[in-house]
């Protein structure tokens, strides 16, 4: 089901996300549902959307949910970086649609997770989905990129497609 995706302001944002527990595997998959159909009909209205994280619909647990070659449901990541290198990116967010901000980001990160079948997984990242899910992972501990801007000119808005329908 199409989850209302909360916006920047709203409080939920940021607050911390509790771990999945084994009490909580009875709704992953609806969860997940709700993250995949939110995520696509952002998609459909602003023509972008690769990854959410379960706060920004209203589950306060640390579950991120992406759908690029594949869909994967990440359970409690741990996130690491195996060196200190760093980039600039204009990071965007479901949470501020249009608006952009400079970051700067880990250029490799390890990714350790339980997918939805609790086996345990590893990503390693590098470029964009790095950023991406540095991104996604920040939500889960109440960060928004706005917090994380280079400085206070690293706000920009952005002319984003709308489906008018």
């Amino acid at each position: 089901m199409v989850k209302e995706i909360l916006k920047l302001g709203n409080p939920a944002l940021y607050e911390i996300s509790a771990p999945v527990t084994a009490e909580d595997a009875p709704m992953l998959r609806a969860w997940a549902d709700d993250l995949h159909d939110t995520l696509l009909d952002y998609r459909k209205t602003y023509g972008a959307g690769r990854a959410v994280a379960a706060p920004q619909i209203g589950i306060k647990k640390r579950i991120l949910y992406m759908l690029t070659d594949r869909e994967y449901v990440i359970i409690n990541p741990v996130m690491s970086f195996p060196d200190d290198e760093l980039y600039e990116v204009l990071d965007d967010c479901m949470s501020f649609p249009g608006l952009c901000v400079r970051v700067m980001r880990h250029k490799r990160a390890v990714l350790n997770y339980t997918d939805i079948e609790g086996r345990a997984q590893t990503m390693e990242l590098e470029g964009d989905l790095s950023e991406l899910l540095q991104h996604e992972y920040d939500h889960l501990d109440g960060i928004l990129a706005t917090m994380r801007a280079i400085d206070e000119k690293s706000l920009i808005m952005m002319q984003m497609k709308r489906d008018l329908q």
